[in-house]
C-alpha cells in the first residue's frame, strides 16, 4: 500500500495494520488504542451511510421540506505533543471515510474562511439595506453543515480574540446539525486559548468540546518526528541544486509525503505568509521572511503553528546585513 494514497477501503485499522506490516510504521500501543476509536467512528458512518434520509416533520405531513439528513457521530479530538503520529493516523481515516460530502482542513484556514463568510453576509446585508442579522453565525454554520458532513481538522489551536468569540455558537450550530468532527491538536482542550483576551467568555466552548467530543490523549514517549530529523541533515552548504533537493527531500519526509501549500496565518491584525505548509511543517527561503519587516510577534506565531521550520537560500551575511541577520528565526 503507497504510504500516500492509497488504502485498504476497509478503515483506519486496517490501512494501519497495512502500514505496519510494508514495514512503514512501527508498533505503538498507544495509537493502537486511538485507531480503534477512529474505526469506532467510521463504522458509524458507514452505518448512518447505508440508511435512507430521515424525511422532516413537515415533509411526512405533505407540506413539502426535502429529506432531513440523519445526525452523525458527533466525533473526536485527539491531542498530544508533536511527533506522536497523530497526522498520521487522520490520514488513515479520512482517506476511507464513507462520507460523501467530507473536508480535511487545517484549523487556522477554516477559521479565516468563516471570517471571510461573515464579513461578505454583513456587506450582502448592508448592500440591501437590510438591518443588521441578531446573529449572524448560525447561517453561516448552516451553510457549511450543508456542504460538508465530516469535519477534519489538523492543528487544532485557537490564538484570536476573534475566533475565539465565535467558536461557540458556530459549533454549537454545527454540531446540532449532525456534523461529525474528527480534530488533532499539541493542546488538551481545557489548554486552548490559554492566557487569551476574555478567556473567561471562551470557556463555555471548551466545555462545549468535552460535552460533544471524546477527548483522547495520543502520548507515549517516542517522538517520531525526532526519529525522523536524526536520519537527516539539518545543515546543508553549499546553496545550489543540491541543497534544495535536499530541503524538499527533509519537508515531504516530516511532513509523510505531502506536498506541502501555501498558508496564511494572522497575528495582531497582521497577516503571516508561509510559503509552504503542511500539517507540523512549514518551509520558506530565506528573502520570504527574512528581508521583510517582520517582528518577533509573527516569528512567534510561526513557532505556534509548526513544530518544524525549514528555511532555505540561507546568504552569506556580512556588516551590511546586520537587519536581515536580526530576523532569522
Amino acid at each position: 500500500m503507497d504510504s500516500d494514497t492509497q488504502t485498504t477501503g476497509k478503515g483506519p485499522v486496517a490501512n494501519l495494520a497495512a502500514r505496519r506490516a510494508a514495514g512503514q510504521v512501527r508498533a505503538d500501543p498507544v495509537q493502537e488504542k486511538i485507531v480503534l476509536r477512529l474505526q469506532a467512528v467510521h463504522e458509524q458512518l458507514a452505518a448512518l451511510a447505508r440508511e435512507p434520509a430521515r424525511k422532516g416533520f413537515w415533509a411526512r405531513l405533505g407540506f413539502g421540506g426535502g429529506d432531513q439528513p440523519l445526525g452523525g457521530p458527533h466525533g473526536l479530538y485527539i491531542w498530544g505533543p508533536v511527533g506522536r503520529g497523530k497526522s498520521m493516523l487522520m490520514d488513515l481515516f479520512f482517506a476511507d471515510a464513507p462520507v460523501a460530502k467530507k473536508r480535511r482542513v487545517h484549523f487556522h484556514e477554516f477559521m479565516l474562511e468563516v471570517q471571510a463568510r461573515l464579513h461578505k453576509r454583513r456587506e450582502e446585508l448592508a448592500a440591501k439595506g437590510a438591518p443588521p442579522e441578531a446573529d449572524t453565525i448560525v447561517p453561516i454554520a448552516r451553510e457549511i453543515a450543508h456542504e460538508t458532513r465530516l469535519l477534519c481538522f489538523d492543528e487544532f489551536q485557537v490564538t484570536n480574540i476573534a475566533d475565539a468569540m465565535i467558536l461557540g455558537r458556530l459549533f454549537e450550530t454545527l454540531f446540532d446539525a449532525g456534523i461529525t468532527v474528527v480534530a488533532t491538536s499539541n493542546r488538551a482542550p481545557d489548554e486552548l486559548y490559554k492566557n487569551g483576551l476574555q478567556r473567561d467568555r471562551f470557556l463555555p466552548f471548551i466545555e462545549l468540546l468535552k460535552q460533544r467530543l471524546e477527548i483522547l490523549e495520543l502520548g507515549g514517549g517516542r517522538d517520531y518526528r525526532m526519529d525522523r530529523l536524526r536520519e537527516l541533515d539539518v545543515y546543508l552548504t553549499p546553496l545550489g541544486a543540491w541543497a534544495s533537493q535536499k530541503l524538499d527531500e527533509a519537508f515531504r519526509a516530516l511532513s509523510g509525503g505531502l506536498d506541502g501549500d501555501p498558508r496564511v496565518l494572522r497575528t495582531q491584525g497582521r497577516d503571516v505568509a508561509v510559503p509552504r505548509a503542511a500539517p507540523g511543517v512549514a518551509m520558506a527561503h530565506y528573502l520570504d521572511w527574512c528581508a521583510r519587516p517582520m517582528g518577533a510577534a509573527d516569528f512567534l506565531c510561526i513557532a505556534d503553528h509548526f513544530h518544524t521550520v525549514i528555511l532555505g537560500d540561507v546568504p552569506k551575511m556580512g556588516p551590511d546585513s546586520q537587519d536581515k541577520a536580526a530576523r532569522l528565526p
